[in-house]
């Protein structure tokens, strides 16, 4: 049986564009108040029933009857292929707003909570290092392209020095190569390895001139260098320098004692100083003249006291003075960043030839020597500085594994840092000259540790002078 059809509805539906309005003769109706109210909805019984929409937090309006179909769809689940899927919740939010006309317009939007996140993968993405990351910010600090001319020739100056020894050999050899020079090299190899220059002490090869180029300016001023006197020392007298610590290759040592950049005659007038180094670097050819002429001479015993006791105003040594780097080749093992070991309690040798020549002994003490340079430590690397001590043991000498700066950068290379040197002459200590040679133990050992607690004092009164690191602290070692 066919179903009755509902009556026929005694109104027209409202026209719900702004157009029919207009030609119904309608008023405007906000879009916001339309959608409160909804369009209306006939039931089964032919009765006009307004659809009521129900948002989250209007509970207290009228909800819908139950067989009514609402145009949105509420906040709760839903299925999708037979499963329940959970729907995010709704809001119906009204807004104010104008239009073109400056009317006020009604508008509402639905808005969604925000929707759950979702659970972590358990599958992690894990990703290699990105190329190029190390050439973004290299160690390595290059100097740059506008250095002035001085500084230039400031490590020009150094980068000499350091290397002259390699380049005197590079060039014997390279003249050794030309037959042609060989006539003049083989009785020179020869004078070279039987001449007794560097221990007469006649100092027949030194050379003022040399010694007073503007050159050794630019060496000294590189770090920069500058030597201090505690007290004045009688030219009557003789003396011999202890130069504290060694370093790596001794660089204060040679710009205070073997030139005349830092004013050495200026500061002590009428003394004649000597630095004294190994007796093998006099046996390398071309480098041993540039030495002689730049005063150094042997540290041998018989070199030392025949500079003591010839030469001078009176043909005895009066004036004469001999630097000694006490510590040699086992401190500079030892010369470390931010330490100050030296190695000076056995060390009675030096003291010893100061009582056989009556020499007066004369504590240095150069601050900041060891800074210049670092090196690989005997802590680290256990069988390097065992095969260290056997080439000392050996050759007398040793070969530290050192690094510091570059010509062209900071951070790699064997030039010696740029950091301030400061080189001190401490008191003299008196010495009386032991009679017929003969030297006494005991008084030695007065001598060594007079000698050592003005070292110290030297230390203690200076150190924050010169910005020494509070942490350092002086050991007297071996």
């Amino acid at each position: 049986m066919a179903q009755a059809m509902p009556p026929s509805l005694p109104f027209q539906p409202e026209p719900s564009q702004p157009i029919e309005e207009e030609k119904e003769q309608l008023p405007l109706k906000p879009y916001a108040d339309a959608l409160e109210t909804g369009p209306d909805r006939i039931d089964v019984a032919g009765q006009i029933q307004p659809t009521q929409f129900i948002g989250k937090g209007e509970a207290e309006r009228q909800r819908s009857p139950p067989f009514s179909q609402p145009r949105h769809r509420k906040s709760g689940s839903l299925r999708v292929n037979g499963a329940a899927k959970q729907s995010r919740p709704q809001n119906l939010v009204a807004e104010d707003s104008k239009n073109t006309d400056g009317g006020q317009l009604k508008s509402s939007k639905l808005t969604f909570d925000e929707e759950p996140k979702s659970e972590r993968s358990q599958t992690e993405l894990v990703s290699g290092r990105r190329a190029g990351a190390r050439w973004e910010k290299s160690r390595i600090r290059f100097a740059p392209l506008s250095i002035p001319l001085q500084r230039r020739l400031q490590t020009f100056m150094v980068l000499a020095h350091t290397l002259s020894i390699a380049l005197f050999l590079t060039t014997y050899f390279f003249l050794c190569s030309i037959p042609l020079f060989w006539p003049l090299l083989f009785p020179y190899t020869i004078y070279v390895l039987l001449s007794s220059a560097p221990s007469s002490g006649t100092l027949s090869h030194r050379s003022p001139l040399l010694r007073s180029l503007p050159i050794w300016s630019l060496f000294a001023s590189y770090f920069p260098a500058r030597l201090h006197r505690s007290a004045r020392l009688e030219p009557t007298r003789k003396y011999v320098f202890g130069y504290h610590p060694h370093g790596i290759i001794s660089h204060g040592a040679f710009a205070a004692f073997a030139t005349e950049a830092l004013g050495f005659s200026q500061l002590f007038p009428g003394i004649t100083n000597t630095l004294t180094t190994l007796d093998t670097n006099f046996r390398i050819p071309f480098y041993r003249d540039f030495a002689l002429a730049m005063g150094l001479a042997s540290v041998s015993r018989e070199s030392c006291e025949n500079i003591l006791s010839r030469g001078g105003p009176n043909g005895e040594g009066m004036g004469r003075a001999i630097t000694i780097v006490v510590g040699g080749a086992r401190e500079s093992l030892d010369a470390q960043p931010h330490t100050l070991n030296l190695v000076l309690k056995r060390r009675r040798g030096f003291v010893k030839l100061a009582v056989r020549a009556g020499a007066d002994l004369v504590p240095v003490l150069a601050f900041g020597e060891n800074d210049l340079y670092d090196q690989v430590t005997g802590d680290t690397h256990p069988f390097v500085h065992r095969m260290q001590m056997l080439v000392k043991k050996c050759m007398g000498f040793t070969v530290p594994l050192f690094h510091a700066r570059g010509v062209f950068n900071y951070d790699v290379g064997l030039m010696p840092y740029r950091k301030p040197l400061n080189v001190v002459v401490g008191r003299p200590v008196k010495v009386v000259q032991a009679k017929d040679g003969k030297v006494d133990d005991g008084y030695v050992d007065l001598i060594h540790a007079e000698y050592v607690r003005e070292l110290e004092r030297i230390w203690e009164e200076w150190r924050d002078r010169f910005d020494v690191d509070p942490r350092v602290e002086l050991r007297i070692a071996e």
